[in-house]
C-alpha cells in the first residue's frame, strides 16, 4: 500500500477556521452550502477543539478559538452553480442586505488606472 504525503480525497492546501463559536460556523455552512461532516473531536468542556466539513471537493477544518488560539477574520470564495439560488436559500429574506452581502454573480473587472 502506497503512503501518502497527504490524506485521500483532501487538496494540497485547506484552510482552517479559529472561530468563536465554531459550532454556528458548522451549522452556517451546512444549511447555506449543504457541507458534509467529516470529523469532529471536542474538548471535555464542549468546545470543538477540531473539525472538518467538506464542501464538494473542499475539506475546511474549524475549532473554538479559546485563550492560546484567537479567533481571527477569514474570508471563503466559494463557487456555486447558482449564486442567487445559495443567496436565497439562506437569506430567505431575513437578512438585511449590506455591503459584502450581495453574491458575486458574474466576473469583475479589475479597477481602471487612471
Amino acid at each position: 500500500m502506497p503512503t501518502t504525503w497527504k490524506p485521500e480525497a483532501y487538496n494540497s492546501v485547506s484552510v482552517y477556521i479559529v472561530a468563536d463559536n465554531a459550532q454556528r460556523v458548522i451549522d452556517f455552512l451546512k444549511k447555506t452550502f449543504e457541507a458534509t461532516d467529516l470529523r469532529r473531536f471536542d474538548a471535555p468542556d464542549g468546545k470543538i477543539t477540531h473539525a472538518e466539513v467538506r464542501i464538494d471537493d473542499t475539506v475546511i477544518m474549524i475549532a473554538d478559538a479559546d485563550g492560546a488560539y484567537p479567533s481571527f477574520p477569514v474570508w471563503l470564495h466559494v463557487y456555486v452553480p447558482d449564486a442567487q439560488a445559495t443567496y436565497k436559500k439562506r437569506t430567505r429574506g431575513r437578512w438585511r442586505r449590506g455591503p459584502g452581502t450581495r453574491p458575486q454573480t458574474r466576473r469583475l473587472r479589475p479597477p481602471r488606472r487612471r
